[in-house]
């Protein structure tokens, strides 16, 4: 048998089949715009400083080191 080119062989049809799962378009509208990132920002800057106001007060503090002093006097 003789040798036989490459380009003289005869190339197989391609089957490509279609995707059979389509991904769905994310909206236009995906995600938080800048101003929606600086209210969530000044709500948690809100929030962090009513916390801080909460655990620095007189009754909370007392709270944490009686907490604390019953904690370090435990008998072991």
């Amino acid at each position: 048998m003789p040798y036989e080119p490459l380009t003289r062989l005869r190339r197989l049809p391609s089957r490509r089949r279609p995707c059979p799962v389509r991904r769905p378009r994310l909206p236009r509208d995906a995600g938080m715009s800048t101003a929606e990132y600086a209210i969530g920002t000044v709500a948690a800057a809100g929030l962090a400083a009513l916390l801080y106001q909460i655990v620095t007060s007189d009754t909370v503090s007392s709270a944490l080191r009686g907490l604390v002093e019953r904690a370090l006097d435990a008998p072991l």
